[in-house]
């Protein structure tokens, strides 16, 4: 029987080098992952999804708790963009969408979105998306949770990534700190991690990737959905990546 994957993920999931796509194009990397298994994977994901989200996916979504009776395996690809900056409030940047009329939001969003690199420079990326201890809090309640449902279910997880994004001013201060907070939360759930940056790292700074300077180009998927099967398989019995 073909293992089944399900990916909880940020756009890292779903952007090409040229922008999003479909959740099913075989180039994306929760696709190539699956394929090296010889099985399917169900995607999860958001643009900017951080931890929380995640939670929030797991413990709302319908579709989801359907999915979580007949997968093989679950794998936690967010924290990458808990690392950004963050010059507003996320709760204050996310609400820019709700301003009305449209001529205001398009004025006010045009503005923030100028301003950011700027200012994530002068605040030297503080504040960030989500605080370490944040994105630990979510991901440890979450592993909770599925092992709670399902004693046996393998969960995986993911370095936080790398980027040289002009929208941030190629700041990434947080990354360090959120880094060691998974890295330690992670060998104490026993929680396999992928090293993204070890992976896909190079391809991003030397600017292979997509030309935000953030996200992958299809060799990147292709690298990350390698190493995703290899840390898999051997959790799933055959230990063979195909």
């Amino acid at each position: 029987m073909s293992p089944q994957l399900l990916v909880f993920g940020d756009s890292l999931c779903f952007h090409g080098p040229e922008g999003p796509c479909a959740a099913d194009d075989p180039r994306l990397w929760p696709n190539v992952a699956a394929n090296a298994l010889s099985g399917q994977a169900d995607l999860v994901a958001g643009i900017g999804w951080t931890a929380r989200d995640l939670w929030w996916s797991l413990t709302g979504d319908p579709r989801v708790w359907a999915d979580l009776r007949r997968v093989d395996a679950v794998v936690l690809a967010v924290g990458h963009m808990d690392t950004l900056p963050s010059p507003l409030p996320t709760y204050l940047r996310q609400g820019l969408r709700y301003l009305r009329p449209d001529g205001v939001r398009r004025v006010v969003r045009g503005a923030y979105l100028a301003a950011q690199p700027r200012l994530s420079v002068v605040m030297r990326g503080r504040p960030r998306v989500l605080p370490a201890r944040l994105s630990v809090s979510y991901l440890d309640q979450s592993v909770e949770a599925l092992r709670a449902l399902r004693p046996e279910l393998p969960v995986f997880g993911m370095m936080p990534s790398v980027h040289r994004a002009e929208a941030y001013g190629r700041v990434h201060t947080g990354r360090a700190e959120a880094a060691a907070a998974i890295a330690s939360w992670a060998a104490r759930r026993e929680v396999p991690l992928l090293d993204t940056p070890g992976v896909v790292g190079e391809h991003v700074l030397s600017g292979a990737g997509n030309p935000d300077g953030m996200h992958w180009g299809w060799a990147g998927h292709e690298a990350v959905g390698t190493a995703m099967a290899k840390l898999v398989a051997p959790h799933l019995g055959s230990g063979n990546v195909g």
